[in-house]
């Protein structure tokens, strides 16, 4: 771990000097990815600092949430239904185009297509014992590195417009982090989705309705930190052993990536036009990587982080509690239609074997 913070910290420095746009997590994922096929001995970093660092990302996003959003929600939620189902069938038309060309099962490409939780689809794939997971887990992380690499480099002409902040970091923010992380973990105990960002924003959101209390500012520091610890996290999560899959796999899962990103690309442009948005609002709300790290980058290209959130927010929960059960309902079909077959096939095997032995009777 301390190997994985130093090569952390080395990238975030050098993408700091290089201007790049969210230099402490890019940083962190670009240097660390390439030193696990360089370095030979062990690099780990534990689940836990990944966790804190979306902890303090929800925190931030909650302190500074505009809640007068919610009176525009009846409008915001056709928008959210209108994009996800654009999205959701995009993937699958994607899937479909990849199932074809790099000759792997539809099932394990829908599956790698979708743009949900790592570790959600996994468990689901593994509910349904699908064999590729190696393809599957693939085709996720690399979507996810495109997505926070290729992304931030989309609008980047906004970076420089969001303002640097002089605030110091207050006792107050550190109480409220650290009741956000205690409450996160209760609630990952109930399977809140994306339980570590999700809870540090309902809880700052109800401390603002119901009690007088002064949110604090966030300084620089405390997203740069949040930025690094899941940089970090992100970069392992591409292993050396994954680039083993055969040539079409690998640029059938790029493939899928950049298709994605095209296709919230181009819906991006429908949801600023309706909404009235900038086009990076547009764009993060929309794009298919990791709720936490498009917050990040809203926050730092000065989009309106609280539209991103709730967009990004419903487009998980939209995925967990519709798609993957209806996906579940769908290939349980597909198994009792596949058994029906199976046993009337057998059925007319024995029907035809039965009548060729009376047959042969009979002419005996």
């Amino acid at each position: 771990m301390l190997t994985v913070l130093v090569l952390s910290l080395l990238g975030g420095f050098i993408f700091s000097l290089l201007h790049i746009p969210i230099p402490w997590m890019l940083g962190p994922i670009i240097v660390v990815m390439l030193a696990q096929f360089i370095y030979k001995g062990p690099l780990n970093w534990s689940s836990q600092m990944c966790d804190l660092g979306v902890v303090m990302v929800g925190t931030s996003i909650g302190v500074e949430f505009n809640i007068n959003l919610f009176g525009m929600m009846s409008s915001i939620l056709f928008y959210i239904i209108t994009l996800n189902v654009i999205l959701i069938g995009g993937s699958i038309a994607i899937a479909y185009l990849t199932c074809k060309w790099a000759k792997i099962p539809m099932k394990a490409a829908v599956l790698g297509a979708i743009p949900g939780g790592l570790s959600q689809i996994v468990v689901f794939a593994e509910e349904e014992k699908v064999k590729e997971i190696g393809i599957i887990s693939y085709f996720q992380v690399i979507r996810l590195l495109l997505v926070v690499v290729f992304v931030p480099f989309i609008v980047s002409g906004q970076v420089m417009s969001k303002q640097p902040t002089d605030a110091k970091l207050a006792i107050s923010l550190v109480l409220l982090i650290a009741l956000a992380w205690a409450c996160s973990h209760v609630t990952k105990r109930i399977h809140l989705p994306v339980a570590f960002f999700i809870t540090p924003i309902i809880l700052l959101i109800m401390l603002q309705l119901t009690t007088p209390m002064a949110m604090p500012q966030v300084p620089g520091i405390v997203m740069d930190v949040a930025q690094l610890l899941i940089g970090a996290h992100i970069g392992l999560m591409l292993k050396p052993h994954m680039i083993k899959l055969p040539v079409r796999v690998l640029a059938g899962g790029i493939f899928s990536s950049f298709a994605l990103i095209a296709l919230t690309y181009g819906s991006s442009f429908l949801m600023s036009s309706t909404m009235d948005t900038t086009f990076a609002t547009g764009f993060l709300s929309t794009a298919p990587g990791g709720l936490d790290q498009m917050v990040l980058l809203a926050d730092a290209v000065n989009a309106e982080v609280s539209l991103v959130t709730m967009f990004q927010t419903f487009r998980l929960l939209f995925i967990f509690i519709l798609i993957i059960p209806l996906l579940k309902i769908y290939y349980r079909w597909q198994e009792k239609k596949r058994d029906c077959m199976q046993s009337r096939r057998r059925r007319n095997i024995l029907v035809t074997v039965y009548e060729t032995i009376v047959k042969q009777k009979k002419a005996a």
